[in-house]
C-alpha cells in the first residue's frame, strides 16, 4: 500500500465525510457496536495469538496487560461508542455570528480538522476510541496501532470500516497502516494529512515532531504526582493513591510520584506501605523517607521517571508550595493531584500546578476521556495550543469563517462611502 496515494484519496474523501448527516454518523456508530458484538470471538481469537506472541518475546506482565482484549474492554468500547452516539453533533455549530455592515453577515462556524494520522501504541480499546471519535467529528483517518496488537488491530479495523461503511460512510473515512516503514511516509504526507497525533514514549513522539512538516498534538510521558497535604484525611487519601498506582499500573495517567507533607509523614507513610505492601508496590524513596519507612533510596534526578510498573518514588515536602515546585520541574503536564480538606491550600494547589489535569481528592485514574463524559478520546494532549487534557469532539474539531453579502466591495470602505457597524447576532 502506497501511503502518500492512500491520503491524497482521504484529503479528496474528507469533505464527503464532513458534509454526512449526524443521523448517518451515529448510525455508523451503532452498526460499529453491533458488529464488534456479533464478531467477538473471532476478535478474542485474534487477540490471543497476540497476547501468545507478546510472552514468546518476553514481554512484562504490565505490557501485556494493555494488550489483553477482553470481555471488559469489549463492553467497555461498546458503551463508549453508544455514549459517543448520544453526544451532541460538533459540526455546523455557529459560533460567532456577526453582521458587520446592512447584508453583510459573517458566521464562524464549525468543521472537522480534515485527515488525521494517528499513530498510537500496543492497546487494542484504543484502535476502536480513536476511530469512533473520528467517524463521530467527520475526519477521516489514518490508524496505526503498535505491532504487538497486529492481529487484533487487523481483526477491529475489518470489522469497524466494514460496519461503518456499509452504514453509509465513505469508503475513505478510515485507513489502517500496518507497517512500520508507513510510519515514515506518513510523515511525509504534509499536504494531505492535516495533523497527526502520536501515541508513545518520549522519545518516539519527540521522533514524529523532529521528522514532518504536518502539525502534531499529543504528549510523551505521563510522570503523574499525588501530594499528601498536612490537612489530608488517612482513610480517604490511601484508598486514592492504591488505586493511582494499580488500578491500571501501565496507563499514562498511574501516579508515579507520592510528595508527602514533612508534618504527616511519621504517622502517614507507614499507613502507605502497608497498603502499598499490600498491592504488591516497590517504594523507591529519598534518603529522608528511609528513616521513617524501609524503602530503596533515590536521587533527585530519579525524580523524571515513569515507571508503568508497580513502583512507585515518594519525597517529603514542607508545604504546597514546594509540592507545586516539584511537580512543575519533574511532571510531565499530564495529571496531579492534592489531598486535602484545606480549601486555601487546594485552591492554590490547582491555580499554580501546570498540568492538563489538576485535581483534588481523587485518583489521577480519571484522566480519561471516558470518564469526562466524551465518549472516548484520541488521546491525551499536555500541550496548551488547540486542545489540552483528554481530546475528545471538540479537540478535533476547527472552524471556518463564512460570510456573505449582497455584491459588497472593500473600495466602499475604504473611501469612506460605507462604514462597518459590527452587530452580534446570537
Amino acid at each position: 500500500m502506497n501511503i502518500r496515494e492512500e491520503a491524497h484519496k482521504m484529503k479528496l474523501s474528507s469533505p464527503v465525510l464532513a458534509a454526512t448527516s449526524a443521523n448517518l454518523r451515529n448510525g455508523a456508530l451503532l452498526a460499529a457496536a453491533k458488529a464488534l458484538e456479533e464478531n467477538k470471538d473471532e476478535i478474542f481469537a485474534a487477540n490471543r495469538i497476540d497476547l501468545e506472541n507478546a510472552e514468546k518475546n518476553g514481554i512484562s506482565g504490565a505490557v501485556i496487560k494493555r494488550l489483553k482484549f477482553d470481555e471488559g474492554k469489549l463492553q467497555s468500547v461498546i458503551e463508549g461508542l453508544h455514549q459517543l452516539a448520544e453526544l451532541p453533533d460538533p459540526i455546523g455549530k455557529v459560533q460567532i455570528m456577526r453582521e458587520l455592515d446592512e447584508g453583510l453577515v459573517m458566521k464562524r462556524v464549525s468543521c472537522p480538522i480534515g485527515v488525521i494520522g494517528v499513530i498510537f501504541e500496543a492497546r487494542p480499546d484504543a484502535l476502536v476510541q480513536i476511530s469512533s471519535l473520528c467517524i463521530k467529528s467527520g475526519n477521516c483517518a489514518i490508524l496505526k496501532g503498535g505491532k504487538e496488537t497486529a492481529e487484533t488491530n487487523r481483526k477491529l479495523f475489518s470489522v469497524i470500516y466494514k460496519s461503518v461503511t456499509e452504514a453509509g460512510l465513505p469508503e475513505g473515512c478510515l485507513l489502517q497502516a500496518e507497517l512500520h516503514n508507513e510510519i515514515d511516509e506518513l510523515l511525509r504526507c504534509d499536504r494531505d494529512v492535516d495533523l497527526l497525533i502520536p501515541r508513545g514514549s518520549n522519545r518516539f513522539v519527540r521522533y514524529i515532531m523532529d521528522n514532518t512538516k504536518i502539525p502534531v498534538m499529543g504528549h510523551a510521558d505521563g510522570i503523574c504526582h499525588i501530594y499528601a497535604d498536612k490537612d489530608c484525611d488517612f482513610e480517604k487519601a490511601i484508598p486514592v493513591i492504591v488505586d493511582a498506582k494499580c488500578q491500571y499500573t501501565a496507563a499514562c495517567n498511574a501516579v508515579e510520584t507520592l510528595l508527602v507533607n514533612r508534618e504527616i509523614a511519621g504517622a502517614f507513610l507507614p499507613k502507605v506501605k502497608a497498603a502499598l505492601d499490600s498491592a504488591g508496590v516497590k517504594i523507591r524513596g529519598t534518603e529522608e523517607v528511609s528513616k521513617i519507612i524501609p524503602c530503596e533510596i533515590m536521587g533527585e534526578d530519579d525524580f523524571a521517571t515513569e515507571y508503568l510498573e508497580l513502583v512507585i518514588s515518594i519525597k517529603l515536602v514542607a508545604d504546597v508550595q514546594e509540592a507545586c515546585e516539584h511537580i512543575n520541574r519533574f511532571g510531565s503536564h499530564h495529571t496531579d493531584s492534592i489531598l486535602t480538606e484545606n480549601d486555601e491550600t487546594a485552591a492554590y494547589f490547582m491555580q499554580m500546578v501546570d498540568s492538563a489535569g489538576v485535581y483534588r481528592n481523587i485518583s489521577t485514574r480519571f484522566a480519561d476521556g471516558f470518564r469526562y463524559g466524551f465518549g472516548a478520546e484520541v488521546g491525551i494532549s499536555t500541550g496548551k495550543i488547540h486542545a489540552r487534557g483528554p481530546v475528545g469532539l471538540e479537540g478535533l474539531m476547527t472552524y471556518k469563517y463564512m460570510i456573505s453579502g449582497e455584491g459588497h466591495i472593500v473600495g466602499d470602505y475604504a473611501e469612506g462611502r460605507k462604514a462597518f457597524h459590527f452587530k452580534d447576532l446570537m
